[in-house]
């Protein structure tokens, strides 16, 4: 497979310019292909490389959330003009050479937090160790499964009429309460841009509105869909001339939600892709967001334990129909029950974010409480987990936990 775009692991994401960490519709193309073309795309991992491989969890700490993600790209895509659809087949998603481990974060409260922020607030980590298709971590022993890589973040640069909307629509939001912590949501922030090729007075303007690469919109963007293995393919609506697809954010594994915010394995990684063009495809096929196929190459689980949550809150408050707060109680109800192995509250914690559990709304017509499920694959676990007559064995060695701030 030819490689498009190499990334230096040694040298920081600012002093390459195959790297951008904002979205904006003027960020230089960095390489063109034509439909139909394969090649490869290398990406640093998400932080560019602030997170280490040791037993600390300072660096989740102190990591600087204003400088991600760092995306490689955008690329160019002979003839596709707005309007089109973008078919990206994903071919291959490995591991760099360079980077031979991956980590789970759960971050602090004030630095982002997580979907369980209020029950966890503290930095942690967990670094885990590859062993060919499989992940095993020395912070959360018993576990090991089958990694389905993928890319969390993938999309194409939106042009100015939607970049607009998203800064308004999203400022809106922040000033119902600017004072959270964590903020509602991720505004624009010049001082940390990295425009890729746009230099000068030209990227200083450009990135005192160019969106911040943290949630998911129209265009793609960091969906975190684990699906998005090797062998799908997505459908990406295409606002700009040649497209310009950029993406990053690897990951080995991740479970439904990567509730922990930095709940997948991350990790530096490779794409190989292959391009092709749907003229007018969005209004053909009536697209808003992207559309995608997926793999028949995943790990196959076959037993799970599934855990059900309703919109009852942790207070015994009563909300209606809130899928959420059903999820949120799904996820506690089965860190609960791993406790009850020898499992800490945070590393069942880290399990369900990077783990390759399946999350569903099952139910949301049944008033007032929807009902949310979380199914974990017994066989993840190196002891048996199912419950029975002689009750839980307590299987996790005391004293192993994720790694805590030094």
């Amino acid at each position: 497979m030819k490689t498009l775009i190499k990334v230096d692991l040694k040298k920081k994401p600012e002093q390459q310019d195959v790297l951008h960490n904002r979205w904006h519709p003027d960020i230089p193309m960095i390489a063109t292909v034509k439909p139909g073309d394969e090649f490869r795309v290398e990406c640093v991992d998400w932080t560019g490389g602030q997170i280490k491989d040791d037993d600390s969890a300072t660096d989740i700490k102190v990591v600087d959330l204003s400088k991600v993600h760092y995306l490689t790209g955008p690329i160019a895509v002979e003839g596709a003009e707005p309007g089109d659809l973008l078919q990206v087949d994903i071919l291959d998603v490995g591991v760099l050479p360079d980077f031979q481990w991956g980590f789970t974060g759960l971050f602090a409260k004030e630095n982002g937090g997580g979907f369980l922020t209020e029950h966890y607030p503290e930095a942690r980590k967990a670094c885990w160790n590859f062993s060919g298709i499989y992940a095993n971590s020395r912070h959360i022993p018993g576990v090991e499964f089958a990694g389905i890589m993928h890319p969390g973040l993938i999309g194409c640069l939106p042009d100015h009429k939607m970049l607009a909307e998203w800064n308004k629509r999203e400022k809106a939001l922040f000033d119902t309460d600017p004072g959270r912590v964590p903020p509602l949501a991720a505004l624009p922030y010049p001082e940390t841009a990295h425009m890729g090729r746009m230099k000068g007075s030209a990227a200083k303007q450009a990135a005192a509105e160019a969106a911040r690469t943290v949630p998911p919109r129209e265009h793609g963007g960091n969906c975190d869909i684990k699906n998005l293995t090797k062998g799908s393919c997505v459908y990406f609506p295409v606002y700009v001339k040649g497209g310009g697809l950029s993406m990053g954010d690897i990951h080995f594994s991740q479970g439904d939600g990567e509730i922990t915010f930095c709940g997948a394995i991350e990790m530096a990684g490779y794409l190989d892709l292959r391009v092709s063009i749907i003229k007018n495809g969005v209004k053909k096929y009536g697209i808003k967001n992207p559309i995608f196929k997926t793999s028949s190459l995943q790990p196959t689980y076959t037993n799970f334990l599934m855990f059900e949550g309703i919109s009852v809150d942790e207070k015994g408050k009563q909300h209606y129909l809130d899928v959420h707060v059903a999820y949120r109680q799904a996820c506690l109800n089965a860190i609960s029950y791993l406790k009850k192995f020898g499992y800490t509250g945070a590393q069942a914690y880290a399990i369900l974010g990077c783990a390759p559990v399946e999350g569903r709304i099952s139910g949301i017509v049944d008033i007032p409480n929807a009902c949310a499920t979380l199914a974990i694959p017994t066989e993840i676990f190196k002891f048996d987990v199912m419950p029975n007559a002689s009750g839980p064995k307590v299987m996790v060695p005391k004293g192993t936990d994720l790694a805590v701030v030094k």
